[in-house]
């Protein structure tokens, strides 16, 4: 658990460090990338352990007798979070925005409308537009500094042309873990306009100490005839790039729509993928997630103080993801003023606000998961950019 250690990813293929010049013009020889939401850490030993030894094997044919991939899961909700899975409710995908995708497609027709609470995690509204699909743009409102859903609001927006919902939950990019209560309202909104409810709760495992996420099913066991779940490993254990996320559908019929799309499509498991999630859901990854956590609420700690600092700066509180989400209104820049200070002043490539919707125009969001020396770095390089505020 060796959070501190420097990995260097540059020309390993990373995205979030080989990319970050053609998409920011920050230099990855000198520059941070603060963008892609995967973590600069090292999955747990004993995930690359298992890994390892699939690759030993030497033959990487098809993945057969899924149980112990499906027992894992249902332990670790279980365990984790206090939620009892049925593993027949249980279905594989590449990856969470693949999963998106295969609900548009499942339980949406060209032209309907996908409500969206924004600002919120940009790939849904571009999986929603390439299917043919229209984003229904719902903004949520800030009270004493985090985001809270806007239901009046909301429900004077519907038409009724609108089919499905999509709710984050953790919230990214703002970080909020959702009340027990604030779900319950956003399944009793669901219910009110026939809207099948799909959650997101990719970012489950990474909470900061003093908040616990609650999963849909428990918080709002009503709305289980119009849910799906979408749940992974890959943000947890560091494991994006092995494309394994799972679709969790309570709802018999439900099922039958999703697994006929499934099959229409010919999608079958990524066999490392699988062995990587069944390794790290068990109490070697329990304690490694605590620890990861404890790790990140240091340098959202870190990270919040050295914001504060800066005139015009504001950084959300972060109750769960590693995400820290920015906002530079009270600066009196433009958009491009404080972005380019961002990126050609301080050389660090962080997610533009405008990509999350409506609300996220003053903002960027920053990924605080990096060593702690990496955060400092950050730190000292935003201070220096907006040094004249000070």
């Amino acid at each position: 658990m060796d959070f501190d250690r420097i990995i260097d990813r540059r020309g390993s293929h990373s995205m979030k460090w080989d990319m970050m010049a053609a998409r920011y013009g920050v230099d990855p020889a000198e520059g941070l990338p603060m963008w892609v939401a995967d973590m600069d850490f090292a999955a747990p030993d004993h995930v690359t352990e298992a890994l390892r030894a699939a690759v030993d094997h030497g033959v990487f044919g098809y993945f057969g007798d899924d149980r112990a991939y499906l027992a894992a899961i249902c332990w670790w909700m279980e365990h984790r979070h206090g939620w009892t899975v049925d593993p027949a409710h249980i279905f594989t995908t590449h990856g969470l925005v693949n999963g998106t995708a295969l609900c548009l497609q499942a339980f949406t027709d060209p032209g309907d409308g996908v409500v969206l609470f924004t600002p919120v995690y940009h790939a849904f509204a571009r999986v929603i537009e390439a299917a043919g699909r229209r984003v229904v743009e719902c903004p949520m409102v800030i009270r004493d500094g985090r985001y809270e859903l806007d239901f009046d609001a909301a429900d004077a927006t519907m038409t009724g042309a609108e089919r499905m919902v999509i709710l984050c939950s953790p919230h990214n990019p703002g970080g909020r873990v959702w009340s027990g209560e604030e779900l319950r309202a956003m399944a009793a909104f669901a219910a009110r306009h026939d809207l099948l409810l799909v959650s997101d709760e990719i970012h489950h495992d990474l909470v900061m100490p003093g908040h616990r996420h609650t999963p849909m099913p428990l918080a709002a066991p009503e709305c289980l005839d119009r849910l799906v779940m979408l749940t992974a490993a890959s943000k947890t254990f560091n494991m994006a790039g092995l494309h394994v996320g799972n679709v969790i559908i309570p709802d018999a019929g439900l099922r039958k729509r999703f697994a006929g799309v499934m099959a229409a499509l010919g999608i079958s498991p990524n066999s490392l993928g699988l062995h990587g999630v069944t390794a790290a859901y068990d109490a070697r990854g329990a304690d490694w997630v605590d620890a990861l956590c404890a790790y990140l609420d240091g340098n959202r700690r870190l990270f919040d103080e050295a914001i504060a600092a800066i005139p015009g700066l504001r950084s959300m509180s972060l109750e769960a993801t590693y995400l820290a989400w920015v906002d530079f209104s009270d600066t009196g820049m433009t958009r491009q003023e404080f972005t380019a200070r961002v990126e050609q002043g301080a050389g660090i490539a962080a997610n533009h606000g405008t990509t999350f919707g409506t609300g996220g125009e003053s903002c960027l969001r920053f990924n605080l998961a990096a060593p702690r020396s990496v955060v400092q770095d950050a730190c000292a390089r935003l201070q220096r950019a907006f040094a004249d505020l000070q």
